[in-house]
């Protein structure tokens, strides 16, 4: 498939209907613009596809791009409500469930027409990865998870510790429908990390204040009140979990304890620190996936 497509008449026309109303599935070239799909690299290589995080869009992986794209089929889209995503095809219900994004990850691998597809998935996004493959195994080669948390609130009754209590969550949450960009300004040097380099920080927090003020409420709700652990031991297809040190949202226990469910999975620990090592540390992030890629 081509890496340029043409918008044909009329798409943007059935994408303003509300989407739970759609009655028909979405055409290639509608789902292409609902989620600004890009495909890089060579036809008939084997197929990877980056899935972003809370609050960013594709373009947090540019600086990982140039070690996959001369050998591998590359695919790249915005989650709906983030990025160049249309406008039109966010809505706040239905968008309001992990089901629904993990939903969208299989409609661009289908329609696509992917398999075999290596996911790279950066926080939030690795919880509609998991999703996606307990849904459709026969669909994906790997799973790489990167900064990944199954549950970002603390379960003292089963000893999980996700980093943050329930009333951190609330606080958190109600900051946000506070000042949107108040609260871009005060997290993106924590998601970040790396102080010394006050750049990254800066990079993110315009990436956080560039998300529309309702679909970045909505989809923090997902982010941090959504719980996959149940599905963790369902997932069949191989996984690579790789851990930040000193990652402010996801604790070296979340890891551990992904590593213990997940029957067929590797932990690795960067020594880049923050929730961002694709942005932070390119080179080491690149080069621990490609290991997990290449290795028998």
């Amino acid at each position: 498939m081509s890496p340029k497509y043409r918008k044909p008449a009329g798409v943007c026309a059935k994408l303003c209907l509300v989407p739970h109303q759609r009655r028909t599935p979405l055409t290639a070239d509608e789902v292409i613009l609902r989620n600004n799909v890009r495909v890089l690299g060579p036809v008939g290589a084997p197929v990877i596809l980056f899935a972003h995080g809370f609050g960013c869009d594709q373009g947090l992986f540019r600086r990982i791009l140039p070690y996959f794209t001369d050998r591998f089929r590359t695919v790249l889209f915005d989650h709906v409500g983030s990025g160049a995503s249309l406008p039109a095809a966010y809505d706040a219900v239905e968008y309001s469930s992990m089901e629904r994004y993990a939903s969208d990850l299989l409609e661009i691998c289908e329609v696509l027409e992917l398999h075999d597809v290596t996911v790279v998935a950066h926080s939030v996004a690795a919880m509609m990865a998991i999703t996606a493959a307990v849904r459709q195994p026969d669909r994906f080669a790997k799973l790489v998870l990167l900064a990944p948390s199954p549950s970002y609130i603390d379960d003292p009754e089963s000893g999980y510790v996700g980093g943050f209590s329930g009333e951190d969550i609330q606080d958190l949450l109600g900051a946000l429908d506070d000042n949107h960009l108040l609260w871009a300004s005060m997290m993106a040097p924590v998601v970040m990390g790396n102080p010394e380099k006050p750049e990254l920080s800066a990079e993110l927090e315009q990436s956080f204040c560039r998300v529309d003020p309702v679909a970045m409420r909505t989809f923090a709700r997902v982010t941090f009140l959504t719980d996959v652990r149940p599905l963790l031991a369902r997932v069949n297809t191989e996984c690579l979990i790789v851990q930040c040190a000193n990652d402010a949202l996801a604790p070296l226990s979340v890891g551990e304890f992904m590593h213990a469910v997940m029957p067929h999975s590797t932990l690795a620990l960067l020594a880049a620190s923050g929730h961002v090592p694709q942005v932070s540390a390119p080179d080491e992030t690149a080069r621990t996936i490609l290991g997990f890629i290449d290795a028998p």
